[in-house]
């Protein structure tokens, strides 16, 4: 016979059992002969799943014929499955909401053949709730665990009327004790369930690492080489392969459960292709130092300041992505996942800001956000021309327009004082690049305008990019070298990406862009050329393969056309695996 469509969760009942829990309504439940759940067909039947079997037959007939044996085999469910099952309950118990009145379910109607036994539970027994939406659902389906745990739920409450002696129908009395007898398995399972997991819950607070901090960490293996093509000086590039690591243990702890006071330690031993290639075009996001030192990267305190409101505090290794979108959801995963190479990861003029300072995000509703930021890169160095405020510093300015949930449309504005973006071309890092041919570099301001688009056109598709300006100015002449002036610098980028891809988790995505070229300059340099006369495009494709929920390996490939913005230089072809366990 069909089970009994009910749920149970701390006073949720169906009809059916919630007649035969109390009692009441026995005889209007005998008496309602049209209906096809009559109490002598009420029955009650485990699945073959939980290994028990019991019937509960008419509760008018002899209490002892009523009650069937049942297997005193528990079953064996794993840890996992026990956990599942009460977050399970927990979870509906949240979206419940308790009447008074029987009238404030509307799917309940006076015609019901259990109306009388809902209304006694409500009006006498307050052991009842319904839906959010008003409705009470008494044709939803229940497992015997269910029943057992609503039971008990019920029990308490009548203890509690005894307890304050407010009486309770004899009658009651003794069908509960009947249901008590007939899901005696049942009760004691959940039992040791709760004793189990007491046991489990005061061992982990014996042995946790922290309180109040998380440790998680990310390793990644990076194989990388360059398999053709001529550095920014003309020169072949030797085909050197390279194998590394970039490792991150972050520590993550929280004072009041909303703020976060987020240390990462890190350690690179992977180095930078810029030694091979002469120019920042192509280079890899997690590529750096070799020396595998540990040090101290990111270090902020992020909370709530009221409820649209975020504050980040910055005291070292900064980044714009701290607080305000980046606009490059399936690109963007700081290396670890998404594109390959930094340009490819993020809007270059992003990377203007680096080191110490704060971040502001204000969300106005769920359609628009505002951030701002200041970080300056040696916030820490007391030295001449150094400080928070005297010396290198990005400043911030962002509005993230989301009209809907799969579209991000980013405004982005952002004032620099001696930066470069590590990217694009040696012109275009401008402060590197004099330094390189005079010796000196020279000191500059620089004010870049961008936008950056994100649209998901499917669940299998995204369409992303971005278009950029910055206008750098001179500050100097370094003491006649050079004459004071602007320059000129643009880049885009398109990218289309493919989620879950193969396997869920996975991701694809081919970028076509520009990386950072000077197209206009009126800085004169005596005997060097300070614009790029040629376009490079940089050309990347990857695809993240989830191999586990921890481990994903990402193949891919960057080609550079004209390399460093010279058309007399040829092609540089890039090879990488990136390999990433995460934990």
């Amino acid at each position: 016979m069909k089970q009994s469509s009910l749920l149970w969760n701390y006073g949720v009942v169906s009809p059916t059992i919630l007649a035969a829990i109390v009692g009441v309504g026995v005889s209007a439940i005998a008496t309602e002969v049209n209906s096809p759940q009559t109490a002598e067909s009420l029955a009650i039947t485990a699945s073959p799943e939980k290994e028990t079997s019991a019937q509960i037959t008419s509760l008018g007939e002899n209490p002892d014929e009523s009650i069937r044996s049942i297997p005193t085999q528990v079953p064996d469910h794993s840890s996992e499955l026990i956990l599942e099952q009460i977050n399970h309950y927990s979870n509906e118990t949240n979206a419940l909401e308790q009447v008074t009145n029987v009238s404030q379910l509307r799917d309940v109607s006076p015609g019901d053949w259990a109306y009388e036994a809902l209304r006694s539970l409500v009006e006498r027994y307050g052991c009842i709730a319904g839906y959010p939406d008003g409705t009470y659902r008494g044709n939803r389906a229940m497992t015997r665990y269910e029943f057992a745990a609503g039971l008990n739920a019920c029990l308490q409450q009548i203890e509690r009327l005894i307890a304050g002696n407010n009486g309770v129908d004899g009658s009651d009395l003794e069908t509960l004790q009947r249901l008590i007898q007939e899901f005696e398995a049942e009760l004691a399972t959940l039992g040791a369930r709760v004793d189990n997991l007491e046991g489990r819950v005061a061992f982990l607070e014996d042995n946790q690492f922290s309180t109040t901090t998380k440790l998680s960490g990310e390793v990644i293996f990076g194989l990388a080489g360059i398999a053709a093509g001529e550095d920014a000086n003309g020169n072949d590039i030797d085909n050197v392969t390279i194998f590394g690591h970039r490792t991150r243990l972050e520590l993550n702890t929280s004072f009041t459960g909303e703020d976060v006071l987020r240390t990462r330690l890190q350690s690179e031993g992977l180095g930078s292709l810029t030694e091979q290639t002469l120019t920042p075009e192509g280079d890899l996001f997690f590529t750096g130092a070799t020396d595998s030192d540990v040090v101290v990267d990111a270090l902020l305190y992020d909370f709530p300041l009221g409820e649209n409101t975020r504050v980040v505090i910055e005291a070292n290794a900064g980044a714009s992505d701290d607080f305000a979108s980046t606009v490059n959801p399936f690109l963007d995963g700081d290396g670890g996942s998404g594109a390959l190479s930094r340009f490819g990861t993020r809007h270059s003029i992003y990377y203007y800001l680096d080191g110490a300072g704060i971040g502001i995000n204000h969300a106005f509703g769920d359609t628009l956000e505002f951030s701002v930021g200041y970080l300056a890169s040696e916030a820490a160095d007391p030295g001449e021309d150094n400080g928070i405020f005297n010396g290198p510093y990005g400043a911030l300015a962002q509005i993230l327009f989301k009209p809907t949930d799969r579209l991000n449309i980013g405004l982005t504005y952002i004032h620099a004082y001696n930066q470069d973006t590590d990217t694009g071309s040696r012109r275009s890092n401008f402060r590197s690049f004099t330094e390189d041919v005079i010796g000196n570099a020279v000191p500059t301001s620089s004010n870049a305008y961008g936008v950056e688009l994100s649209w998901r056109l499917s669940d299998r598709f995204a369409l992303g990019g971005w278009l950029g300006y910055t206008k750098t100015t001179t500050l100097s002449t370094l003491g006649g070298q050079i004459d004071r002036g602007d320059l000129d610098i643009w880049n885009w980028a398109v990218s289309l990406a493919f989620p879950d891809l193969g396997k869920e988790g996975s991701v694809a995505a081919i970028l076509v862009g520009m990386e950072p070229k000077v197209t206009d300059s009126s800085v004169n340099i005596a005997g060097i050329n300070t614009e790029d006369e040629d376009t490079s495009f940089h050309i990347e494709a990857f695809y993240q393969y989830q191999l586990t929920d921890n481990i994903a390996i990402t193949p891919g490939i960057i080609w550079l056309t004209a390399p460093d913005h010279d058309s007399d230089n040829k092609d540089i072809v890039i090879g990488a695996i990136r390999t990433t366990f995460s934990f």
